[in-house]
């Protein structure tokens, strides 16, 4: 039996990881950590410029390394990103050194979320409005492979964490 000691909260970006862990960290009297936050401080760069000037292929190296990096980490919470959990090799790690929850949102509700935040997110920032629907269905069509790997499914749309904390607690004490 595991005795999880860190929290993983993947989804598609907008699906509220970073709003969701840090009240979770709250509830349970644990650190919280936004991984994009790391990648920027550890890089000193901001996640559109990493993409800019080195491209995904690098972003995802330091994702993959900052990820890593947490392994000895106890009692924290940590918010990924949207592409963190899609490779075997990060799922694979989150999945032996902590409990992963998905929050999952449709694609309609994703567009609705991201279409006034697209500027802040290098891959969504030229889109219309039917190009990012498009790209969002596509992406989870992908991606939902590996979020549907997590112990734990929340639907991410009006999330109580309240409600929720008893579900996590019970997969703690396992």
């Amino acid at each position: 039996m595991l005795n999880y000691q860190k929290i993983y909260i993947i989804g598609f970006m907008g699906s509220g990881k970073t709003t969701a862990g840090k009240k979770l960290a709250s509830l349970l009297g644990w650190s919280f950590l936004d991984l994009d936050k790391e990648i920027e401080k550890y890089s000193g760069k901001t996640i559109p410029e990493i993409f800019s000037q080195n491209g995904e292929d690098h972003f995802r190296k330091l994702e993959s390394l900052i990820l890593k990096n947490l392994e000895n980490e106890t009692k924290i919470v940590v918010s990924t990103g949207g592409g963190t959990p899609c490779n075997d090799e990060n799922m694979n790690f989150m999945l032996k050194t902590g409990l992963t929850i998905y929050l999952k949102l449709s694609p309609g509700q994703l567009k609705s979320r991201l279409v006034e935040a697209k500027a802040d997110r290098p891959l969504i920032k030229d889109l219309n409005n039917n190009e990012l629907l498009r790209f969002i269905q596509d992406k989870l069509s992908v991606r939902e492979k590996w979020y549907n790997l997590a112990e734990i499914t929340f639907n991410g749309i009006d999330l109580d964490i309240n409600s929720t904390k008893s579900i996590i607690l019970g997969y703690l004490k396992t």
